[in-house]
Formats: C-alpha cells, sequence, structure tokens
C-alpha cells in the first residue's frame, strides 16, 4: 500500500492523533495546510476494532492524498521509543502494541509514534500559540489530561518516553482520586479535566435541582464541558462559578509548573479550553497571585490550533520521520 512521491506545492503527511474518545486523522502539507480530516470514534472499542479502525481511517486518508510520504501517530501513551510501543494507557487498549511498525508495515511508509501530549506541543511551538519559543509548557484539557514540554527547543521526553505526564503533577494529596489509572490523589487530572468539570457539574445538579444544570440533565442532555460552557455564557450562575472553580484550580497547577520550569508560554489546549476567558481569566489570576517572580510574567495563552492540534503535531512527526530517512524537507 505504498503511496507515490509527495504532490506538488508541499510534503504531504497523515498525522493520527488517537484519544480517548475519537480520533482525528488528516493530511498536512509542510506548510501547515490540512488537506484531508475526518473524525471517527475510539471510545469502548476493543483493541482489535481499534486497530481496524485505525487501519481503515489511514487507507481513506491515502486514498484522498495519494502523495502522502510518511505517516506520524500520536497516542494516548507512554511509549516506549527504543521498543516502539505503547507501555501504558488509561483510555485506550494499547498497551505492548507496537502500533508504530504495524502502521509502517501497512503504509509502506516512513512512520513516527508519540505521546498525544508531546505532538501538540511540537504543533503549538512550530505553528501555533507558542510558535518559536524555546521553553513551552502545554496542557491539553479533555477527558484527561494531556501534558507536552519543550524544553531547548526540543521535545523533552525524559530517559523512558514517560516524562510530561503534567496532568498527574500533584498540587493536593487530600484531593480526589485520580479518574484515569494514576494511583494518586488531587493530580490534575483529578481537579481541572473535563471528567472532573462533569463530576463537579453533578454535585452541584444535586444540590441544587431546580437550576438550568439540573433541567438540561433531566432532559437527557449528557452534562459535559460544552453544556456547561453554553450555559454559563447565558448567564447561568452555577455553570459560571464550576468554571470559575475549574481556572482557579487550574492556575495553581501552573504556578507550580511554572516554577519548576519557568517557560517562556504556557499553552492551554483541549475540548475544555472552549470556555475560553471563563475558565481562563480566574487561572491567569490565581497564577499572577501564586507564582514566582519573574515566573508570574509567564503568558498564558489559549493554544490556536483546537482540536486540530494533535493531529497537526503527528504530522510534522511524520515530518521529522522523512528527514530521519535521509529525505530533504
Amino acid at each position: 500500500m505504498t503511496a507515490p512521491g509527495p504532490a506538488p506545492g508541499g510534503i504531504e503527511t497523515i498525522g493520527v492523533d488517537l484519544g480517548g474518545t475519537k480520533m482525528l486523522v488528516g493530511v498536512v502539507d509542510s506548510g501547515g495546510r490540512v488537506l484531508h480530516r475526518r473524525v471517527d470514534a475510539s471510545v469502548g472499542l476493543s483493541l482489535d476494532e481499534l486497530l481496524a479502525r485505525i487501519d481503515e481511517e489511514i487507507r481513506i486518508a491515502l486514498d484522498s492524498r495519494p502523495g502522502v510520504a510518511a505517516v506520524g501517530l500520536g497516542v494516548p501513551c507512554i511509549v516506549d521509543r527504543d521498543r516502539e510501543i505503547c507501555v501504558t494507557s488509561n483510555h485506550l487498549p494499547l498497551i505492548g502494541v507496537p502500533l508504530r511498525s504495524r502502521v509502517a508495515a501497512l503504509t509502506g511508509l516512513p512512520t513516527a509514534i508519540d505521546n498525544d501530549g508531546n505532538a501538540a506541543a511540537i504543533a503549538e511551538q512550530r505553528r501555533g500559540a507558542a510558535r518559536g519559543a524555546d521553553n513551552v509548557v502545554l496542557l491539553t484539557l479533555g477527558t484527561g489530561i494531556g501534558g507536552g514540554l519543550i524544553l531547548g527547543g526540543r521535545p523533552y521526553r525524559g530517559s523512558r518516553g514517560a516524562a510530561a505526564e503534567l496532568g498527574h503533577f500533584v498540587v493536593d494529596m487530600d484531593g480526589p482520586p485520580c479518574p484515569g489509572r494514576c494511583p494518586n490523589n488531587g493530580c490534575i487530572e483529578s481537579l481541572v479535566s473535563g471528567t472532573a468539570l462533569r463530576i463537579e457539574a453533578e454535585r452541584a445538579i444535586a444540590a441544587n435541582p431546580g437550576s438550568p444544570l439540573a433541567s438540561a440533565a433531566a432532559a437527557g442532555g449528557k452534562i459535559d464541558g460544552t453544556v456547561v460552557t453554553g450555559l454559563a455564557r447565558a448567564g447561568d450562575a452555577i455553570s459560571i462559578q464550576l468554571l470559575e472553580t475549574m481556572g482557579r484550580r487550574l492556575g495553581i497547577a501552573l504556578t507550580g509548573l511554572a516554577n519548576v520550569f519557568d517557560p517562556d508560554v504556557i499553552v492551554i489546549g483541549g475540548g475544555v479550553i472552549d470556555a475560553g476567558d471563563l475558565l481562563l481569566r480566574p487561572a491567569r489570576e490565581e497564577f499572577e497571585r501564586r507564582a514566582l517572580t519573574p515566573q508570574r510574567e509567564t503568558p498564558i495563552r489559549a493554544a490556536e490550533l483546537g482540536s486540530d492540534a494533535g493531529m497537526i503535531g503527528a504530522s510534522i512527526l511524520g515530518l521529522d520521520a522523512l528527514t530521519e530517512a535521509g529525505a530533504v524537507v
């Protein structure tokens, strides 16, 4: 299934962003244009079903853009880069799977794999809100929390490929248990993720059965970040307070990360960031109160690439794989 050489106008690579609930597969050229984009579900699938769906989406992408030259994979896993396998995953049944070599065999193309948070950080540093910065901290707020670090202009992966699990940075030892497989209480994921927001919303509904939030739940709607954000923008005080609380918690978490890494910029992405300043304003206020000098001057920016960040970052991993294979990019 080897695709022909790159089409005129730039080298094209496939980016696969695997998430806990959905996968986004796109084709992006070396200038950053998204030429193909498809979303499919990943939640609730067995390993065989998940692999079959990945294969099918890659085939569709190759059929759409037959000049694709490489593939990049962003996965919600700790990736052992020496053995090229996923060693832990909170959200998908990928543990022990040699996904990179499997996709390379399927396509016959240079293929790279990395943690999805690393992929998003690479995308924002090269083409987004952290463009040109040498030191970047990125958090992606979704079902869980992903993290990525760019230090000295390069992705930082640690000695085992397990660095930048920033969602499991503990900020409250007596806090709630992590909703993932992390053994901690009070990690950032337990306090600020989409899952954490849903849990807080359920508590608010129980305490305020006549609220608009309770009405939305009674109408059969799934109570998630989109619902809470929509009600907050419509003026619902309880929803506004929920996002205020999430924002303050986020600001506290970012304080610790800034004090450790002293970054040029902190970037916040993921689905929960759709709340915009309803979340980021209290986060910035808390950060400015708590961070050390000069870290408190660190800008906190919303990701520019939105839900495409992981996919675009994965496509950049593909470009880097071409460079490593000796192609000129």
